[in-house]
């Protein structure tokens, strides 16, 4: 387990990097772009890479379903929506929302044992957590404004009341 919290840990930091760089990226050329070379570099990194540590059977795709291979095409959606994304909202919201949409998606998907996953029992503490998760998003975005807003309204009302 301890493995597997590290690895998302990690995973976690490197698309938050990543997606600083495609940003930056998207900044002087377009969203196209950005993609088409985010996506060509990873095509061209993971085929030698795969190719150095596994060989030739790295490609020996006998049971995979042909269906589960257009996860590159979703790849296509996933880093235009994030190049877009991050530009229109900003890196830290952004990623907020990807993330509790991600969670959100992935209760649904095993509660209902969709896409070949194995089922998972649906919990009403799972949906809190992902509610809870939502709800820091809201704070996390409108929290300081709406308390300079509540200050703001708390001083015009002190102030009428010394009248």
């Amino acid at each position: 387990m301890w493995m597997g919290a590290i690895l998302a840990v990690i995973a976690g930091s490197l698309v938050s990097l990543q997606n600083i760089f495609n940003s930056k990226v998207n900044e002087k050329t377009g969203s196209w772009t950005t993609t088409t070379l985010v996506l060509g570099l990873g095509f061209a990194a993971s085929l030698i890479i795969s190719l150095l540590v596994e060989g030739p059977k790295a490609f020996q795709l006998n049971h995979v379903k042909p269906w589960y291979w257009i996860s590159g095409v979703i790849g296509i959606g996933v880093v235009m929506s994030l190049v877009k994304g991050v530009r229109l909202l900003g890196p830290t919201f952004a990623i907020s929302v990807v993330l509790t949409s991600q969670l959100g998606f992935a209760l649904l998907w095993d509660s209902l044992g969709l896409l070949g996953l194995e089922k998972v029992p649906f919990t009403w503490q799972k949906l809190t957590g992902v509610l809870i998760l939502l709800a820091g998003v809201f704070v996390f975005k409108f929290g300081g404004s709406l308390r300079s807003k509540w200050k703001w309204k708390k001083t015009q009302v002190s102030q009428h009341e010394g009248y």
